[in-house]
């Protein structure tokens, strides 16, 4: 039968060796740099995420102007393929009126499936170039989360990984005193058994 008894590196007695000591404090670090770090470490990155998402969002609503235009050109024949569960895109002609400006026309990213005559919305950057539609507040969240998530694992994985590598040398420092402690203690067992 096994007793388990908790503390025992933490009591003085002959057994308690002083790897035992190093490995009972590494274990009482992991666990606050775990419990505490890590998801600091995962909330600090979070927010930093978040502001730079929203200032990149700002960028980008103040650089890309929405524009509703009929699709003009000639869709291609054979319509793309979705996949990864991605909407697909193509460039044809669009056509739209500015006011006080007249009608225009370029070339616009639209979705598969649009046909001539159809309305769609189109992205149009500062130079006059097809661009997608700026992102929203659930892609900010998404980015933060995926960041904040991101720094806490990333951060418990190296806790974990220097954790394992103390016990490793701790272990071997263990079987180093057990070794030293059995040469001096092996022949007196030998010679009574001899």
């Amino acid at each position: 039968m096994r007793i388990r008894v908790r503390g025992w590196r933490w009591r003085r007695n002959p057994l308690r060796r002083r790897s035992d000591v190093v490995e009972a404090w590494t274990a009482v670090v992991v666990a606050v740099l775990l419990l505490v770090v890590a998801p600091l470490v995962g909330a600090v990155a979070g927010q930093w995420a978040h502001d730079d998402a929203r200032a990149m969002v700002a960028e980008q609503q103040a650089d890309r102007r929405h524009v509703r235009a009929e699709v003009v050109g000639r869709p291609p024949e054979a319509l793309p393929t979705a996949q990864g569960g991605q909407e697909e895109w193509y460039r044809v002609a669009v056509r739209w009126t500015e006011p006080g400006q007249g009608s225009r026309t370029a070339v616009a990213r639209v979705p598969a499936g649009t046909h001539r005559g159809d309305r769609v919305d189109v992205w149009f950057d500062t130079r006059g170039r097809s661009v997608g539609p700026p992102a929203n507040g659930t892609a900010v969240w998404q980015h933060t989360l995926t960041m904040g998530v991101a720094a806490a694992g990333g951060t418990a994985a190296a806790v974990l990984l220097g954790h394992a590598v103390v016990r490793r040398v701790a272990l071997r420092h263990r079987l180093d005193e057990w070794d030293r402690e059995w040469a001096r203690t092996g022949p007196e067992w030998s010679r009574r058994r001899a």
